[in-house]
């Protein structure tokens, strides 16, 4: 009998080509792995088998009469901020409870079409505001890693944490997720993943419940470089409903993990050595740097200058945006909605009990960047760090090929150790990423090591603007060199 939760996304396409087994027998035990675990991990807002059966005979079909797409009969979970047609998209809050929308998200629609199942909207941070997936309306996701001789729950990162756990659960064989300032990298550095965020237009947000419209990038998790490359690729593309979609053709990243890394220069920005980070992290990265070396590539040391003003300059913008998108959220045309005495009163008691606190403490924090005698002292100067930053990155690649760097400031951490205490602790989770959202680039984070609680590391990549395949290529060497094969033992069901 086939473990498919021990499978990556190549496995299982190989398997279906091979008739080892059937788009249906997949689904079924995905769905019966999401429904096991979800008491435990509590990962998924909804489980849909009817939907993953139906689109799986359908996949068995295509395969039959050979017009098998590039991910046919492949579960795929889905992030509760994609709009699934007739599926409930809730961004995990409370004040979209109900809301099914009469549309396809692009990406969702893009790995639909390629042949890839639904079984599942996967839980998050709500409206994608926060580091550890506690914010959920539904509670917090659990981590299926543990800390050696420990039964402690820990957090899987956010806001994608739902995605992260299903997939390093063995659940599903990809996930979707977005990253704003680093809810793709974090999770999969906190669950042994792999995960990508391409560059900012490389997929599209049209059908994507917005955070901060000019941060958010839609990517993938995968199991493997090559498994995230082939998803990246197929979510990639074009998309005349989103004005700022990238009308260039989608190169082929699936062939770039082989490519090597012989004759790049990587770079090592010295500002991301920070005071306190554990030890693990910092010989993780200089043994990174060392496998890139072995593999034929030279190593710089870089400078980027305005990495420090990176997370202030984050958390005007973010905030800001966030608070002007959620303003469309009153109660009156969908979502929840609490009756008041008023007008006046039915917006202040839905938006009230609808937003949890921290996307509250955001809308406040953006409309007070917002405000009249504030605009120019905040929001305007965070967006001329913002340009400060995207030209410290663009002088760094004139002479490097990529950079390297941690992907997160420590393994992961307790549920409710971080969140309950302060809520600035909890942001720093995103110093060594949101520069690369900040400045649109793409990035990615590899598993590369056990700390010394064995619980997993992630390295990061840095590359310009639309070269993902020199991102696949480094992270495939660095996947490659560090042999990461080891994954959480089951204690969930």
């Amino acid at each position: 009998m086939t473990e498919f939760s021990q499978l990556s996304l190549f496995d299982v396409l190989d398997g279906l080509e091979k008739k080892d087994f059937s788009a249906v027998e997949v689904a079924d035990a995905t769905v019966k792995a999401a429904e096991a675990a979800q008491g435990a991990l509590n990962c998924f807002t909804s489980i849909d088998g009817d939907k993953a059966k139906e689109m799986a005979q359908a996949s068995d079909a295509r395969r039959a009469k050979g017009e098998a797409g590039a991910l046919d009969g492949a579960p795929i979970a889905i992030k509760d901020l994609f709009g699934v047609y007739g599926v409930e998209t809730t961004a995990s809050s409370n004040i979209l409870k109900g809301f099914k929308p009469r549309y396809e998200s692009t990406v969702s629609q893009n790995l639909w079409d390629a042949g890839a199942v639904f079984f599942g909207k996967t839980s998050m941070d709500e409206f994608a505001m926060g580091s550890s997936n506690e914010t959920a309306a539904t509670g917090p996701v659990v981590n299926p890693w543990r800390a050696k001789g420990s039964t402690e729950n820990l957090v899987p990162g956010g806001s994608s944490g739902g995605s992260a756990a299903a997939l390093a659960a063995g659940i599903s064989y990809g996930a979707t997720g977005t990253d704003t300032g680093g809810s793709i990298r974090q999770p999969a550095a906190f669950t042994g993943l792999v995960g990508a965020k391409p560059t900012y237009g490389r997929c599209s947000r049209w059908g994507v419940v917005a955070f901060a419209s000019s941060l958010d990038h839609p990517g993938p998790f995968g199991k493997t470089v090559k498994d995230t490359a082939l998803l990246t690729q197929v979510m990639s593309g074009h998309d005349p409903k989103d004005s700022t979609s990238y009308p260039g053709a989608v190169p082929d990243m699936v062939s770039a993990v082989s490519r090597g890394v012989k004759g790049l220069k990587i770079g090592i920005p010295k500002e991301y050595r920070v005071d306190g980070m554990p030890s693990d992290i910092d010989t993780l990265w200089e043994k990174g740097a060392q496998w890139l070396k072995e593999q034929g590539a030279e190593i710089v040391e870089i400078s980027l200058p305005m990495t420090k003003y990176a997370l202030p300059a984050y958390y005007i913008i973010a905030p800001a945006e966030a608070s002007s998108n959620l303003a469309r959220y009153d109660g009156m045309r969908y979502g929840q909605r609490v009756e008041g005495d008023d007008l006046t009163d039915t917006y202040e008691k839905t938006r009230g009990q609808g937003f949890g606190d921290e996307v509250q403490r955001r809308i406040l924090i953006g409309t007070y960047v917002l405000s009249a005698g504030y605009y120019d002292a905040y929001y305007l100067k965070a967006l001329k760090v913002r340009r400060k930053i995207l030209e410290d990155f663009n002088t760094a690649f004139e002479g490097v090929d990529a950079i390297l760097t941690p992907t997160t400031p420590s393994a992961a951490f307790g549920i409710g150790s971080k969140a309950d205490a302060d809520p600035i602790e909890m942001y720093l989770n995103d110093i060594f990423t949101v520069t690369a959202n900040i400045a649109g680039i793409p990035a990615m984070s590899v598993p590369a090591g056990l700390d010394k609680n064995g619980l997993p590391l992630g390295l990061q990549v840095i590359t310009k603007a639309l070269d993902e395949e020199t991102m696949f290529a480094v992270g495939g060497a660095l996947e490659q060199a560090a042999g990461f094969t080891a994954k959480p033992e089951n204690w969930w069901g």
